[in-house]
């Protein structure tokens, strides 16, 4: 296959497809704005699906890679009350299928598997621009131009620059706004907490509020604050220019929470950052266009809810990598990728959607966990 391909975005769901197509021996270039790969964190934890991330690093012959950095240990679950009961907690001893694995960690493996010449960093996308009706040239901030390319995939996140040509439909606030913070050093520093979320993570949820504290790599912990608010309150609410000013503001929100969970705020470190949730609409589709595609969240943006989002964006890419070595045609089989997509993610996209427009909702806890059981033939601890 000779066609020239370009993918815009080194997130897991870009490198992951340079890597399957690599494999094949059909060559791309990723073009990313950040400088370097250590520019920014990449966010939290993740955990991998068998049938979907974890099978797209074994057709990329990364799993012996993969098992070297993931948690296994990390797959546990608690649910509590507002004033500390555990409602819910399995320590996820022998689950075995969705490993964890921090989003950094991911980035390397990802990278050290592709030649250095692969990725283009400090690229960071103006326009793309038609050549002759199938071929595309990409124009970035600084005036370079690459290309022309016969396809090129925009896997550029939820505010794709890429999207904007092929669909008019943009991510939409889903009403729930969180507020991330991190704990460092947790087993020595502050073993409470490090209890408190246990092998995995914890969910406390009341007075129409709600955290979510989860256990990264290197002793770390990264929570979130959780609100059904309008877009801009957290940014009205909190001075995010004095950590300390936050701090307080957190704990006078969830004032009527247990004190050994309020110690969450207490100890955090002084980073946060509010991030409002917004999903692209469920059965997001478009007309295909010659010479374009998305994959992950520019394809499919949802909430968080359900862990789909970076499994579904490796998937995007194992599919997407398969359907281009078997044709000689780039455009067309990104056409067929994307017949398959569309049907692929609707399901996951509704359940994300239906978490996200149900969670703070007036049932509480107990109600919510209950229902959450109910499915797993267990009961609701006292």
């Amino acid at each position: 296959m000779t066609s020239r391909i370009a993918v815009v975005g080194a997130g897991p769901g870009g490198l992951t497809l340079a890597c399957l197509l690599d494999r094949q021996g059909i060559s791309c270039s990723v073009f990313e704005r950040e400088p370097d790969p250590l520019a920014r964190p990449q966010g939290g934890t993740l955990d991998l699906h068998r049938d979907s991330g974890q099978r797209a690093l074994a057709a990329a012959g990364l799993m012996d890679a993969f098992r070297s950095v993931a948690r296994y240990e990390d797959q546990g679950d608690r649910m509590l009350a507002a004033d500390g009961r555990v409602l819910f907690e399995d320590d996820g001893q022998g689950a075995g299928d969705r490993p964890e694995v921090d989003r950094t960690e991911l980035r390397k493996l990802l990278l050290d598997a592709l030649p250095a010449s692969s990725v283009r960093w400090g690229h960071s996308l103006r326009e793309a621009r038609p050549v002759d009706g199938a071929r595309w040239e990409l124009v970035f901030e600084d005036g370079r131009v690459a290309g022309p390319f016969d396809l090129v995939v925009g896997a550029d996140g939820a505010w794709s620059r890429l999207r904007p040509l092929i669909s008019r439909y943009v991510p939409q606030y889903s009403g729930l706004s969180f507020v991330e913070f991190g704990i460092d050093d947790v087993d020595r520093s502050h073993p409470n907490i490090a209890a408190l979320v246990g092998r995995g993570k914890v969910g406390i949820e009341g007075d129409g509020r709600a955290i979510i504290a989860q256990r990264n790599g290197h002793a770390h912990v990264r929570g979130y604050a959780i609100f059904r608010v309008p877009r801009d309150w957290a940014q009205r609410r909190f001075d995010l220019e004095s950590p300390d000013a936050v701090r307080a503001g957190l704990l006078q929100e969830f004032a009527g929470f247990a004190e050994e969970v309020r110690a969450l705020f207490r100890v955090c470190n002084g980073s946060f950052v509010v991030r409002p949730i917004c999903a692209l609409p469920v059965g997001h589709h478009w007309q295909h266009r010659a010479g374009l595609t998305l994959l992950g969240d520019a394809a499919h943006l949802m909430s968080p809810f359900g862990g789909e989002g970076v499994n579904a964006a490796m998937l995007d890419a194992l599919e997407l990598a398969d359907a281009l070595g078997q044709s000689t045609d780039a455009s067309r089989a990104a056409a067929e990728y994307e017949r398959g997509m569309f049907e692929r993610v609707r399901e996951a996209a509704e359940q994300s959607a239906d978490a996200a427009a149900t969670f703070l909702s007036h049932e509480g806890a107990e109600a919510k966990v209950r229902e959450y059981l109910q499915h797993r033939g267990m009961h609701l601890s006292h």
